[in-house]
């Protein structure tokens, strides 16, 4: 009976999540990224990330704790959670895989190359950005195809 109304409560909540984390990733990479190659300028990367970021992280934790609940949901924990030749496990597999290398780009970019952003590693950010917007777009291609019983 909760389960009736928590999953589009949790589902819900988790799109918004995705919404914000993936669009903030695609304003930064399709508006932000171009502007500041062009003009050889990080500060514009800086700038926006230092707006982004409390929301963006707020939204990427709100993922992982209602990500974590629904693949609870639709296979629960010790039920076929490293069966990789069922699709629904197979894609939450995927997903946490994806958002690991996301955790570590997002850590390598936080503490590493944003204190220190200059001419020389300005390439090392342009890198990370690239791959986590893909991976977000990944994240979502492969959470909508949950709904549709995995790939």
């Amino acid at each position: 009976m909760i389960n009736q109304w928590l999953f589009p409560l949790f589902l819900i909540v988790h799109v918004l999540g995705a919404t914000i984390w993936t669009g903030g990733h695609l304003i930064l990479t399709l508006g932000y990224l171009p502007m500041a190659l062009k003009q050889k300028n990080p500060e514009i990367i800086y700038q926006f990330e230092e707006k982004f970021e409390p929301i963006g992280l707020i939204a990427l934790g709100i993922q992982i704790i209602t990500g974590l609940w629904l693949a609870n949901f639709y296979i629960p924990l010790g039920e076929n959670w490293l069966n990789y030749n069922e699709p629904m496990t197979r894609n939450i597999l995927v997903k946490l895989c994806l958002l690991l290398i996301t955790l570590i780009l997002s850590i390598d970019a936080r503490f590493r190359i944003i204190p220190n952003l200059n001419q020389e590693n300005f390439l090392d950010l342009v890198f990370h950005i690239l791959a986590v917007t893909i991976i977000a777009i990944s994240l979502i291609i492969f959470g909508i195809t949950i709904r549709f019983g995995g790939l």
